[in-house]
């Protein structure tokens, strides 16, 4: 079982015992395993092997053993009888918004419901209700989860869901009684998928921006609606949380409400060994006692703090002797550390230790794409016109190869077709741009090439990737993958694990022994910016950006319009901390041409 399947395990015994209504340490120690193991960098086998992992922290004694036994056999005594011990219909529970283990447990313990049709007997009863803890309003939102928890159980692409936010958002602007507005939550960290949308509100007069957030265009349903606190969906299921705060807080709350689980503990627990209580609140100093002095804040969290105050959140992480942190770094993964002041200046410790975080204007042009040579909708100058209107130096083409037939794959005799027509178009003048040549060359199920090599020297560039055969082992895989990386032709791996979000998991292989390959043989990983793909994952590029691993963003475009998910990859590539001049894209046209050259 590999590193993500024992997580999800894990991570599952945790719920599991909250239905049971186990000790909570023991709840969270394995809740603290699994995040533990889902962060960790290190290949998990090694770490195995080495008898390193009761070393990692979060990984208490009891859980090595666990651990050691999914990864050697996939399966787990404990784990089965756990779940055999609880009835399926209290698992199947879990899946309506709103009821986590220890509600259910509740649910079960005083009416004795075991299936999700009996929870809607019991709320269309209105024992529920009655319940202490539920209400009515409470009951509501449980029938209606039942009736939709196909939907509302999705989560939710990035790209899709920045659509639904940002009309939300300009609104909410234009209010005149709006003061600050942003977005928070993983659509403002820039996950790949999104669970729901959340928004944070300055103002002294709340009620007309509620009114205005519940009956906007597309809501089918009002969750809540208070005075600093509603909730609605809209049909594709993507609910959307509003909060409306006093001034004071405005800073406190978005940054609460940005980060992750993880990244918040750690801000809490640096606060506390600093002396203070931080929360969305605010930030209140302790005494000695371990108590608050509430003379130092309030709960409104405008806080003074001697002569300043804090109103950003750049305030915020200064008070804390942090540079500031960017949103899309806030996931608990060494954060605090990378940000840390030196001296506990500002001033100190700027520059250096950290690379800046690459920006979309910095993007120069892209290069895994397609036309109607194979199976993209738009021909070749089309794409180059595309390329232009995003302002962009130059445009790379990489039809399909011949074995992807099901997508019109070009053969060798095609693949010099194209290069006179990229050439021809070059030489005419006739859009500023300059189209690189290239392919998408498939790797065959035993790791060769789906070309010639000299027609794979003919061009300017090639990506290869794998488009078939996603069963095979994880040795054989990773064989394969690493043949063809080695191949002197290849100068770009496509999308590494084929995963396609919410919908294909990741095709079994060692990405740790590729990427040590793609170094050892100069040889870039895309991030293919496709928002059903956003492969290699930015957890990933982390460690191997360090490395010095090339990376390059492709929006893996087959019409016009699809070059624009290059920004997608960027956010890919702000979470993975890649350097830009590590991106082959921040490069100019020259510089390209000159990368590619010296490769050969």
């Amino acid at each position: 079982m590999n590193k993500a399947e024992i997580v999800e395990v894990l991570e599952d015994i945790a719920v599991l015992l909250e239905l049971k209504g186990e000790n909570p340490f023991k709840i969270r120690a394995y809740a603290t395993g699994a995040r533990a193991l889902d962060t960790m960098e290190d290949d998990l086998g090694d770490i195995i092997a080495d008898g390193r992992l009761g070393s990692v922290k979060g990984i208490g004694s009891a859980l090595v053993d666990k651990i050691e036994t999914l990864h050697r056999t996939g399966e787990l005594d404990y784990y089965t009888e756990l779940r055999d011990s609880i009835a399926p219909g209290l698992i199947e529970m879990l899946e309506i918004p709103g009821l986590g283990g220890k509600k259910v447990k509740k649910l079960h313990d005083a009416l004795g419901v075991d299936t999700i049709e009996g929870l809607k007997a019991a709320c269309e009863a209105g024992e529920v209700a009655s319940l202490k803890g539920f209400g009515e309003k409470s009951e509501e939102k449980i029938l209606s989860g039942i009736a939709n928890r196909g939907v509302y159980a999705k989560r939710h692409l990035w790209w899709a869901a920045r659509a639904v936010a940002e009309p939300i958002f300009e609104g909410l602007r234009n209010l005149p009684e709006v003061e600050r507005a942003e977005a928070a939550g993983s659509l403002r960290r820039l996950k790949e998928t999104v669970g729901d949308l959340d928004f944070i509100v300055a103002s002294a007069r709340p009620q007309p921006i509620m009114d205005w957030f519940v009956g906007q265009a597309g809501v089918v349903e009002i969750s809540a609606h208070g005075t600093t606190k509603s909730s609605v969906r809209f049909e594709s299921g993507l609910q959307a949380d509003l909060r409306v705060v006093p001034a004071g807080q405005f800073a406190f709350a978005l940054h609460h409400f940005t980060g992750s689980k993880e990244h918040n503990v750690a801000m809490r627990q640096r606060a506390l060994a600093r002396g203070y209580s931080l929360s969305e609140w605010g930030v209140v100093k302790r005494d000695e006692g371990g108590g608050l002095r509430p003379e130092e804040g309030d709960e409104g969290g405008d806080l003074s703090l001697g002569e300043s105050r804090i109103t950003t959140e750049a305030e915020l992480f200064r008070f804390l002797e942090l540079r500031e942190i960017p949103p899309e770094m806030r996931e608990g993964m060494g954060e605090l550390e990378m940000y840390a002041e030196s001296g506990g200046t500002q001033e100190a410790d700027v520059g250096d230790t950290i690379p800046p975080l690459l920006h979309a204007s910095q993007i120069k042009g892209v290069f895994h794409n397609h036309t109607t040579a194979s199976d993209g909708k738009n021909s070749l100058e089309e794409m180059a016109a595309g390329a232009e209107a995003l302002g962009w130096d130059y445009l790379g083409i990489a039809d399909h190869s011949k074995a992807s037939y099901q997508a019109k794959g070009l053969d060798d005799a095609r693949v010099f077709k194209l290069i006179e027509s990229i050439r021809a178009l070059n030489d005419s003048g006739e859009s500023p741009v300059h189209v690189f040549s290239g392919i998408e060359c498939d790797i065959l199920p035993d790791g060769s090439l789906d070309l010639e090599t000299a027609t794979l020297e003919a061009l300017d560039y090639t990506v290869m990737s794998v488009h078939s055969s996603f069963t095979q082992s994880e040795d054989a895989m990773t064989a394969r993958v690493i043949r063809a990386i080695e191949h002197p032709a290849t100068v770009m791996l496509g999308h590494p694990t084929g995963r396609i979000l919410l919908r294909r998991e990741p095709y079994k292989i060692d990405l740790h022994k590729v990427i040590d390959a793609a170094i050892a043989n100069r040889v870039i990983i895309e991030i293919n910016a496709n928002p059903h793909r956003l492969d290699m994952d930015w957890r990933l590029w982390r460690r191997a950006a360090e490395r010095g691993l090339m990376c390059a963003i492709n929006p893996d475009a087959h019409q016009v319009d699809g070059l624009a998910h290059y920004e997608a990859g960027v956010n890919v590539a702000r979470k993975g901390a890649i350097p830009p001049e590590q991106i082959l894209n921040c490069r100019d046209c020259a510089g390209v041409a000159r990368w590619f050259a010296e490769r050969r």
